[in-house]
């Protein structure tokens, strides 16, 4: 199986991308599976149920959530219903959504786990138990396990990586918006990458218009922050080959689609 994950997907500019490269990519990589993370999807905070369903129809098979997941409140109306959308699986229980999936593709069954940080981010169960807990359960169907962890510190990111090393079949990193270049296959057979960066505004800050953002740091007044819609743009993703049998990672790739690396097919 070959699993191609698109990192935290800001507003329209992100999801143009997406619509615009994702058949190129597919095309390019034959990959069986697409998962995104969409919680920034609307307006940089939160997604609709629109945005969901147009990600399905562009051949997407799961979408990944973070600490945005309820910042549109229709959410609550739709995510109980939305298959393929996982929310963090540690946020407190009795909360709507689930935090494992399944999607199958090629004969195979695939399971998605959404886990959030708790360092530098409101305080949630424990990550590392939440997980023990779903890839046991997992496991009763499959051992292709893929993870995404929703974290600020590169420190909680590591240390998610190097516990699940072996147990499952890669940690990708989401949340910083930042790609790092310190994507491998960790000793037992886990893919892992600190961060997969973000699918939106290039010329930005985060995705936010950045002329907004330098008034907030040089002047600490209040600012509203809006999804720069005027420059250019990129799409960050990671490739992951896996031995089906083992359910261990082969090969973990970077992807980079912006002005300064071009998209070649």
């Amino acid at each position: 199986m070959r699993i191609l994950f698109i990192g935290d997907i800001v507003g329209s500019p992100g999801r143009d991308m997406v619509q615009q490269f994702l058949p190129n990519l597919r095309q390019k990589f034959q990959q069986h599976v697409t998962i995104v993370n969409g919680e920034n999807a609307a307006s940089g905070k939160g997604i609709t149920e629109k945005i969901y369903k147009q990600f399905l129809e562009l051949g997407v098979q799961a979408v990944t959530m973070g600490n945005h997941t309820w910042d549109k409140k229709e959410i609550f109306d739709f995510i109980d219903e939305a298959k393929f959308m996982v929310r963090p699986a540690n946020f407190p229980e009795g909360t709507p959504g689930k935090g494992l999936t399944f999607v199958k593709s090629n004969g195979l069954e695939l399971a998605i786990i959404n886990l959030q940080g708790r360092t530098f981010l409101p305080p949630l169960d424990d990550p590392f138990r939440v997980a023990d807990h779903l890839i046991d359960e997992a496991k009763k169907r499959t051992n292709l396990i893929f993870v995404d962890f929703h974290a600020e510190a590169t420190s909680e990111k590591q240390a998610m990586g190097w516990y699940l090393d072996g147990r499952v079949t890669a940690v990708v990193g989401t949340h910083t918006h930042t790609q790092t270049a310190d994507e491998r296959i960790l000793p037992k057979g886990t893919a892992y990458i600190t961060d997969v960066g973000m699918t939106g505004p290039y010329d930005s800050i985060l995705g936010t218009d950045k002329e907004a953002v330098l008034k907030k740091f040089m002047s600490s007044l209040p600012v509203r922050f809006e999804v720069d819609k005027q420059g250019r743009t990129q799409l960050n993703a990671v490739l992951i080959d896996i031995d089906n049998n083992s359910g261990t990672a082969k090969r973990i790739q970077r992807l980079i689609i912006n002005d300064d690396h071009p998209f070649h097919a």
